[in-house]
C-alpha cells in the first residue's frame, strides 16, 4: 500500500476513462477525491460509485475550458477543503483532423479544454500547496505530445505544452517541497478509443508500433499517477513517465 496521509485530490475529467480510474485508485488508498466533469452525471456517478465503495468523495461539474467557472469552483472548494493535496489535470477532448481542415474551434477548443485549463487549476490550487509546503500535481498528457501523431495537430500541441509546463512548474515548485510531473499514455483501452479498439484493421495497424502488442488499461495509468501522488513519491518532480506499452522508446 502507498502512504497518502489523510489527503485530498482533485481530479478532473473524473466522470470516465482514465480519470475516472485514478478518481477510484485514489479513494482506494484512503484519499478523499473531488471529481471534476463538466458533465454533473459523469462526476456523480463516479463519486457515488467511491463511496458505495466505502471511500471519500465530491462531485463537482465544471467546465474546465472556461477559467472564470474554474476560479469560482476554485475559490468555493478552497473555503470548504481545509487542504487540497493532490491536482491531476486529467481532462482532454480530442478534435481530430489534418491541419488543413482543422478550424480554428477546433484548435481552440483542444487547447483551452487539455491545457489552458492546467494553467487554471494550477495557479489556484497549487499556491496553497506551496504555503504548506506539501503537494502533489500529476498532468495527464500523452505519447501524441512527445512523438507526434498525424491528424492531431492540436491535441498534440496541448500535450506539450502541458510536458513544458510541467517541466517548468517542478522548477518553481521544488522548493516549497511540491512536485509535478507527467504521465504520457499511449494507447489506452477507453471511450475516446473504442472506434480504434474495435476496430480489427486499425488495431492491428496501431499494435505494430506497441512492442507489447496490446493496448494499455485505464488502471496501467491510474496506478502511475496514484504513485506519483504518494508520500513514496517525494523525490520524484519534473519527470514524464510514458506508460504505452514501449512505443514511446
Amino acid at each position: 500500500m502507498l502512504t497518502f496521509n489523510n489527503r485530498t485530490a482533485l481530479v478532473t475529467g473524473a466522470g470516465r476513462g482514465i480519470g475516472k480510474a485514478i478518481a477510484e485508485t485514489l479513494a482506494k488508498h484512503g484519499v478523499t477525491v473531488i471529481c471534476v466533469s463538466k458533465s454533473a452525471d459523469s462526476c456523480g456517478a463516479t463519486a457515488a460509485a467511491i463511496v458505495a465503495a466505502g471511500g471519500k468523495a465530491k462531485a463537482l461539474a465544471v467546465d474546465v475550458a472556461d477559467g472564470a467557472a474554474i476560479a469560482q469552483a476554485a475559490e468555493a472548494l478552497l473555503k470548504e477543503f481545509p487542504a487540497i493535496d493532490i491536482l491531476v489535470n486529467n481532462a482532454g477532448i480530442t478534435r481530430d483532423g489534418l491541419l488543413f481542415r482543422m478550424s480554428e474551434a477546433d484548435w481552440s477548443d483542444v487547447l483551452a479544454t487539455n491545457l489552458t485549463s492546467c494553467f487554471h487549476w494550477t495557479k489556484l490550487i497549487g499556491r496553497p500547496m506551496t504555503r504548506a509546503r506539501w503537494g502533489r500535481i500529476v498532468n495527464i498528457a500523452s505519447v501524441s505530445g512527445i512523438m507526434g501523431n498525424a491528424g492531431q495537430a492540436n491535441y498534440s500541441a496541448a500535450k506539450a505544452g502541458m510536458i513544458g509546463l510541467t517541466k517548468t512548474l517542478a522548477r518553481e515548485f521544488a522548493g516549497r517541497s511540491v512536485t509535478v510531473n507527467a504521465v504520457a499514455p499511449g494507447f489506452i483501452k477507453t471511450d475516446m478509443t473504442t472506434e480504434f479498439v474495435n476496430n480489427p484493421e486499425a488495431s492491428a495497424k496501431i499494435l505494430e508500433v506497441v512492442p507489447l502488442k496490446r493496448f494499455g488499461e485505464a488502471a496501467d495509468i491510474a496506478n502511475m499517477t496514484a504513485y506519483l501522488c504518494s508520500e513514496e513519491a517525494s523525490y520524484i518532480t519534473g519527470q514524464v513517465f510514458t506508460v504505452d506499452g514501449g512505443m514511446a522508446m
